[in-house]
């Protein structure tokens, strides 16, 4: 099963360069995300930051990590994607490198997160862009197929419950 401490001490990049590990979001509720700019699931990249806005002062963020592997919808630079992001959703949180999600050269994060079974009780490889990972504070996972909303219920839900806990 995966930890948070297995997750913490996964190192990642940050989208202007700046190495560091997963503990930076140590005792805060995270939502991890795979996304991509050109992908019909794009639109979510407004949810996402207004969840953003919403809980950022009680200790969640939403991490962004760019991925190039579904159909080739994150094509640009790190700054490309960067400027995009700020420029058309207005997006504040955290975003990653690009990393890969799936397959050969999966990033160490994801080798941990794809353990995680979603509501279904599959766990397995990344669907999508926009595939969703909830890291509570007490170390558990949610798991959130691309198609939910980042808006939707049962994630607002279980932000709130987190940040309440």
């Amino acid at each position: 099963m995966t930890t948070r401490t297995a997750l913490e001490a996964q190192k990642i990049t940050t989208l202007d360069g700046r190495s560091t590990t997963f503990a930076e979001f140590a005792g805060k509720t995270v939502l991890v995300v795979n996304v991509a700019s050109k992908c019909g699931l794009t639109p979510q990249y407004e949810q996402l930051e207004e969840l953003q806005k919403k809980y950022e002062s009680r200790g969640f963020t939403v991490v962004g990590f760019p991925c190039n592997q579904f159909m080739f919808q994150e094509p640009g630079s790190n700054e490309e994607i960067g400027d995009y992001c700020s420029m058309t959703w207005g997006v504040t949180f955290p975003m990653m490198d690009k990393v890969k999600v799936n397959g050969l050269g999966r990033h160490p994060l994801y080798k941990e997160l794809v353990k995680i079974k979603d509501t279904s009780g599959v766990a397995g490889p990344v669907k999508w862009n926009f595939e969703k990972f909830l890291v509570k504070r007490d170390g558990s996972v949610q798991r959130f197929r691309p198609t939910m909303k980042p808006d939707d219920a049962a994630i607002v839900s279980a932000i709130e419950a987190d940040l309440k806990g």
